[in-house]
């Protein structure tokens, strides 16, 4: 990074899987983006490497530490181990406010100079984090205080993970046609599917995706539907009459949809970036999309007490690239609305805002990179915590 963080050369990151790909899928990007931009020397525990491996094919499902892209990664089994302060990195972060080992605690005790503790939240457009975010909280028993990081949209958050060369990349990418044509066609698309309104489509498993299908089939226009392997499998194969492996297409009406496999984090941000339409779900992917600059709908992760549905409308009240079909679809598609939905109408309403959406998309991508990527913004308040702590010491 730059001279303010020198001091600050090491870091681990504790991440449990909850929301199959979209935890470890943000731990991942961090810790790459830790390691590369800003050479910083990365452990990342995490507890299910088979969800890992999903996203990252070069993760082995049976070594407890190893060195992938240069980050070290740890299985994390259980919350048992010894540890040193030795052992302990500059910066402590546990994603989500999961539990990490009692003893990594009591050795981030004994440590010198203390450890920088930071518990990286949750995404949420909701107007309380803003006043939340750095707060403190001291260790009860401990000499230890840990700090709450929140991502957010605005200048008063940590902003999002956005890599450096991100843009450019999209940039070069979307600029080429017969690059976009190429990485469809390694993916198995025909011509005639590449020529279609192209839709992406993760989502969890009761998304009221066989509605959509059948309101997709006989759209007057056609439509390539990509799913992910695993992904919406029981509608796809309700529909399709075939099972939902990788490779399988079937054509009904209008509606052509393809099962992928999962691809890597780099291909699966081409695969938002080829679409016209991009379905995302949970927090990585639906931040991928923002920055893509297409138009998307979100499947957000469902809570007790319909909690999921206040963080979707407070999103959707901030979001510059809304439109009332736009809402009005992602409300139907997260069951947040109780009337009966006519997809056909609710679909054929947000198709005809699409040019609108588009152009309004780039602006709300450009307005986020404009707030800084949350990686440095982390770094430099870890540095300043981390100021603070040696003169008090």
């Amino acid at each position: 990074m730059s001279e303010q963080v020198q001091s600050l050369k090491s870091l681990t990151l504790f991440c449990k899987v909850v929301d199959n790909y979209g935890d470890i899928g943000i731990c991942w990007r961090l810790a790459r983006q830790l390691e590369r931009e800003h050479h910083i020397n990365v452990h990342l525990w995490v507890d299910d490497l088979r969800s890992f491996q999903r996203i990252c094919p070069d993760v082995k499902l049976n070594i407890d530490t190893q060195n992938v892209a240069g980050v070290t990664v740890h299985h994390w089994r259980d919350q048992n181990g010894t540890f040193t302060p030795e052992d302990i990195s500059d910066i402590v972060i546990e994603f989500f406010a999961c539990d990490i080992p009692p003893a990594y605690i009591q050795a981030m005790a004994q440590r010198r100079p203390r450890a920088v503790w930071l518990n990286l939240e949750g995404l949420s457009a909701e107007a309380w984090v803003e006043g939340c975010h750095t707060l403190s909280s001291p260790h009860g028993s401990l000499p230890l205080t840990k700090y709450f990081f929140f991502p957010g949209f605005n200048s008063k958050t940590g902003g999002l993970l956005i890599e450096s060369e991100l843009e450019r990349q999209r940039q070069q990418f979307i600029s080429d046609p017969a690059t976009i044509a190429e990485f469809l066609s390694s993916l198995g698309l025909s011509r005639n599917e590449i020529d279609a309104l192209k839709i992406s489509l993760f989502c969890y498993p009761h998304a009221p995706a066989t509605a959509l299908f059948e309101a997709w089939k006989n759209n007057a226009t056609p439509i390539t539907c990509l799913v992910p392997e695993g992904v919406a499998e029981e509608a796809v194969q309700a529909f399709t009459g075939q099972p939902a492996t990788a490779g399988s297409v079937t054509t009904i009406g209008a509606l052509t949809i393809r099962v992928l496999p999962f691809v890597p984090q780099p291909d699966y941000d081409k695969l938002l970036w080829a679409c016209d339409l991009n379905f995302v779900r949970g927090e990585d992917s639906f931040v991928r999309a923002q920055l893509a600059g297409k138009p998307f709908i979100w499947h957000i992760y469902p809570q007790d007490e319909n909690l999921h549905h206040v963080k979707l409308n407070a999103f959707l009240k901030c979001y510059t690239a809304n439109t009332n079909n736009l809402a009005a679809m992602m409300l139907a598609w997260n069951g947040v609305t109780t009337d009966p939905i006519q997809w056909n109408t609710t679909w054929q309403a947000l198709e005809a805002d699409m040019p609108q959406i588009a152009h309004l998309a780039l602006q709300w991508q450009q307005q986020l990179i404009a707030n800084g990527d949350m990686t440095s913004n982390l770094l430099k308040f870890a540095h300043t915590v981390h100021q603070q702590s040696v003169n008090n010491e």
